[in-house]
């Protein structure tokens, strides 16, 4: 089932995140990934960079298309001019990739401190133009092509809430409600009773909403994300929990589980982030009923 029929039929979507696999590595990619075939409505595809080298994200798009799964193309507006962003889309169309999803390359950073303020910020107007003219046909520059692209946009939000209101992120995603995104993606939701007072809000948009669930492993992995991405972001009966397991991997699997619970009733989906942990996957989905 392709992702937009998915939203219309108000499914409850899984998505995740892949990396780029390296040259050669396609094939064991592929066979992770066939233990989850059918239970995961697609897949996001982020650049991984080792010693220099990146691997190719609209390749395994095309790879992913031909093993019968559903990419998602992920990109940047930041640092990229329409010209830049225009080449991209266009690469994405000719690979088949029907699916957007579209962020800055990192947080914009407002106010006095890192903890005041931190949002994903699209530029909307870059974006809308040249999705608008690829989508009747030309390009930026005016040049007619031979067919109309057209994508299912996704948008990255930042879903925090406390003493914070997200004024900001709630305008982000009025604009990107206004050009045409058909899901918005939150960033890692570990607190679901404060994530449903952002949906309180980010509902009246009447765009699906997609939460991110990142997989813990250890209690190191939650104490670096509390320290290099948001002071916070993991609360400490979490990293209690997997600090004071005798076997991680059940309780970052019953964490994992429960929080998905948590969100069914409140968003249209998750987006699971395993940061290279494919292969566990299908034991997740097991636990949390997602089939």
């Amino acid at each position: 089932m392709k992702l937009a029929e998915a939203f219309e039929k108000k499914r409850f979507v899984v998505t995740t995140e892949i990396q780029a696999p390296m040259e050669g590595e396609s094939h064991s990619l592929v066979e992770s990934l066939k233990m989850i075939r059918g239970r995961v409505d697609g897949f996001s595809i982020s650049e991984a960079e080792m010693e220099g080298v990146v691997g190719n994200s609209l390749q395994t798009c095309v790879t992913l298309k031909e093993n019968r799964f559903e990419p998602i193309f992920q990109t940047t507006t930041r640092e990229k001019n329409r010209l830049d962003l225009q080449r991209d889309l266009l690469k994405a169309h000719d690979a088949g990739v029907e699916n957007l999803l579209v962020f800055t390359e990192d947080y914009r950073i407002t106010g006095d401190s890192l903890q005041e303020m931190m949002f994903f910020h699209v530029d909307s107007g870059k974006l809308e133009s040249v999705l608008g003219h690829l989508k009747t046909g030309s390009t930026v520059e005016g040049e007619e092509l031979p067919f109309k692209a057209d994508f299912t946009l996704g948008s990255g939000i930042e879903s925090g809430w406390g003493k914070n209101v997200p004024d900001l992120e709630l305008k982000e995603m009025e604009e990107m409600t206004r050009i045409g995104a058909g899901y918005f993606l939150t960033t890692p939701v570990f607190d679901v009773e404060k994530f449903a007072k952002f949906m309180q809000k980010a509902q009246t948009f009447g765009v699906p909403v997609i939460a991110e669930v990142l997989i813990l492993r250890t209690a190191g992995m939650a104490q670096f994300l509390n320290r290099h991405l948001k002071s916070g972001l993991v609360p400490d009966w979490i990293i209690k929990k997997l600090a004071q397991a005798p076997d991680k991997q059940k309780a970052s699997i019953e964490l994992f589980s429960d929080i998905v619970s948590g969100l069914k009733d409140i968003s249209q989906g998750v987006h699971i982030i395993s940061i290279g942990g494919e292969d566990k996957l299908r034991h997740y989905l097991d636990a949390a009923k997602l089939v």
